[in-house]
């Protein structure tokens, strides 16, 4: 039966023809936030394996801290380089086709590093894997403002960033798993999970078929518009100063567990799992209280969330393999997990309120740019200290800065749309 007063595309036909189809089309608080997170689950697996599995790859590969910084490097370069134009894609073309072109791309950059039989080969493949990623950030978050109401969107965002701290766990279990299995057949496993959700996101294209095309602008405009715009300026690169701290926090994490407080490679990937699990339900608890607690105001409650991460980062620099690891590692690390690896909900949730509704995903593309660059250059410079100073401690203390100097941008030049 046909559907009146519209016209599958070619593109549409053989997407109903191939996609698994869900039980229901109408309530986007199933349907849409399930696959929303869901792209950000396996978004996430794909990049934490790696990172879960560091001391491994490190091992196998015959790479310093520096180069390994280089892996995640790559991965967060790919992202500040495609974020702004995934945005205005988005803008453009709607959240589910972004979406959907997403995971073929992870799909193949996770083949690509299982493949890869040299270093040079490996970091192409993060690139790619980050090209994928940047594509959901923008795409997500629009699907985020297109289909829920204005005071439950912080709940919304917070379910639907919900995914990545999901996916994190799932990625420590790799990395628990790679002491028995080659890191190389399960990158092939995670590849088939991506390859899988991407199926079931093909249903997404049912909710972009009820959006007004009219609202669609050119993607070069709506870039244009985004980055003359001040306040959003300053909103891209204090968000750049906050990543360089989530990045190294993650990224770091197992090596300085496994090298500092000479933990075992399981206690590492369960420890990473455990940040993981708080950050789970940080990041609704946060979503939630910013619609209601602080009335919408996010950028007070991203601010204290902020400022007492610096104090954790300082914290850590007192583990050792003693004591220590419970009294001030423990802590210090489930505290980061609850503030620096959970205010993207926040953050989201205020990027893409912070200009007009059809400029969303170009500002969230914009803002990831910034959080890239922060995430690009943040392992790098975190490795390249270790290798010269032989220790952590001046990693962190430079890490805790970079926060710190965010949290003011924040606090005293950023003003939020009302």
């Amino acid at each position: 039966m046909r559907v009146p007063c519209y016209r599958k595309s070619f593109f549409e036909r053989m997407c109903w023809l191939y996609a698994v189809r869900l039980l229901s089309h109408k309530n986007p608080w199933t349907i849409c936030l399930s696959l929303l997170a869901s792209t950000h689950v396996v978004g996430t697996v794909n990049i934490v394996s790696v990172l879960a599995m560091a001391p491994v790859i490190s091992r196998d590969l015959e790479l310093s801290a520096t180069q390994f910084g280089l892996f995640v490097t790559a991965y967060y370069g790919a992202q500040a380089f495609w974020s702004l134009p995934s945005g205005g894609l988005t803008d453009r073309f709607g959240v589910a086709r972004v979406i959907v072109v997403s995971h073929i791309i992870m799909v193949l950059a996770a083949i690509a590093l299982s493949l890869a039989s040299s270093y040079f080969l490996c970091l192409g493949a993060m690139f790619l894997m980050g090209i994928g990623y940047a594509m959901t950030n923008p795409s997500t978050s629009r699907g985020v403002l297109d289909w829920f109401p204005s005071d439950r969107r912080g709940m919304a965002m917070g379910l639907k960033q919900l995914g990545v701290p999901v996916g994190g766990i799932v990625a420590a279990g790799n990395g628990a798993l790679a002491e028995w299995f080659d890191w190389r057949f399960i990158m092939l496993w995670v590849a088939a999970g991506i390859g899988f959700n991407g199926l079931l996101s093909l249903n997404l294209l049912h909710f972009d078929k009820t959006s007004d095309r009219r609202d669609f602008v050119n993607p070069i405009k709506s870039i244009i518009k985004v980055t003359r715009d001040a306040n959003v300026n300053i909103f891209v690169w204090a968000n750049g100063f906050l990543n360089f701290g989530q990045a190294n926090f993650f990224s770091f994490l197992t090596l300085f567990l496994t090298e500092v407080a000479l933990a075992s490679q399981s206690f590492a990937g369960a420890m990473l799992g455990c940040v993981h699990g708080v950050s789970a339900i940080a990041r609704v608890v946060w979503g939630i209280l910013s619609d209601t607690a602080f009335k919408g105001r996010r950028s007070t409650l991203l601010i204290w969330l902020c400022f007492t991460a610096t104090i954790f980062l300082v914290l850590i620099l007192m583990v050792d393999p003693g004591w220590r690891l419970w009294a001030f590692g423990f802590t210090s690390i489930i505290g980061l997990g609850i503030t620096i690896a959970s205010f993207a909900p926040v953050g989201q949730a205020i990027g893409v309120g912070m200009v007009k509704s059809q400029l969303a995903g170009s500002a969230m593309g914009y803002n990831m740019l910034g959080i890239h660059i922060g995430g690009m250059l943040g392992p790098v410079v975190f490795g390249a200290l270790v290798d010269l100073s032989m220790t952590y401690q001046l990693s962190w203390l430079v890490t805790a800065l970079m926060v710190a100097i965010g949290t003011t941008m924040i606090a005293f030049w950023f003003r939020e749309r009302g």
